[in-house]
């Protein structure tokens, strides 16, 4: 099975920092974000990894590779322009040859049993699940709205959450999702809002909750909440 991480975001959220080095390689413990990720999808099985990135930044991939990963199993795909979440998957929709794939979220930390999710993924013959985790202050994300093992909606920031469950940003995906790809908008679409919630229209979007650590990085006071508190899961 493959595994594509997407890591071809600016991160301005943290700027000026992301203007020098890209969010998924700044580091936890003295190691990338972007190490954690491919560590786990290495642990359970994962054969290739392939990671979507800012043409700008090729470079520091570069780097990145050959000081942590030289010889692995691993290969960049370079956005030109912004493609969007889902728009980027469409781009290497041919590397993952017609089979079920993981996709990441480049600039968080997690601890997931992979496997346990792709078991889960499969015997519910689902196009798309989505991992779920469980947070204390799940409206400042988006908020999984869920019946049984089905996701009907996702709610952003709402100030009255129906569930602690938020998207670990991790997801097992099946071919049929680009169905749902429409190339419109310069070939710009997103996950969230072009293919989710369409999915949970046709009652096609399952959720699988988990209970390892999960940690955003995407602003100072995460990644600072990380570098205190992650430690190798």
């Amino acid at each position: 099975m493959k595994a594509i991480i997407l890591a071809g975001g600016k991160g301005t959220r943290l700027y000026p920092v992301t203007l020098e080095t890209p969010k998924p390689l700044l580091t936890v413990n003295k190691k990338p974000i972007l190490n954690y990720l491919v560590e786990l999808f290495f642990k359970h099985g994962v054969e290739d990894i392939g990671i979507t990135i800012n043409v700008d930044n090729t470079d520091d991939f570069d780097w990145w590779y050959k000081r942590w990963w030289e010889g692995a199993p691993i290969r960049f795909f370079e956005e030109t322009a912004p493609l969007g979440t889902f728009g980027t998957l469409a781009l290497v929709a041919h590397w993952t040859k017609g089979d079920d794939f993981f996709v990441s979220n480049g600039d968080e930390l997690k601890d997931v049993n992979l496997s346990a999710l792709q078991t889960y993924h499969k015997s519910h013959e689902a196009p798309a699940t989505v991992a779920l985790v469980s947070v204390p202050n799940p409206k400042d994300y988006g908020v999984a709205k869920i019946d049984g093992h089905l996701i009907t909606e996702f709610l952003e920031k709402p100030e009255n959450p129906p569930s602690s469950f938020i998207s670990a940003g991790l997801y097992c995906l099946s071919p049929e999702i680009f169905e749902y790809y429409t190339g419109a908008n310069n070939g710009f679409a997103m996950l969230e809002k072009d293919l989710f919630p369409h999915l949970a229209k046709d009652g096609k979007l399952h959720g699988f909750t988990f209970e390892g650590k999960w940690q955003d990085c995407g602003t100072f006071e995460r990644w600072q909440k990380a570098i205190e508190e992650w430690k190798d899961a």
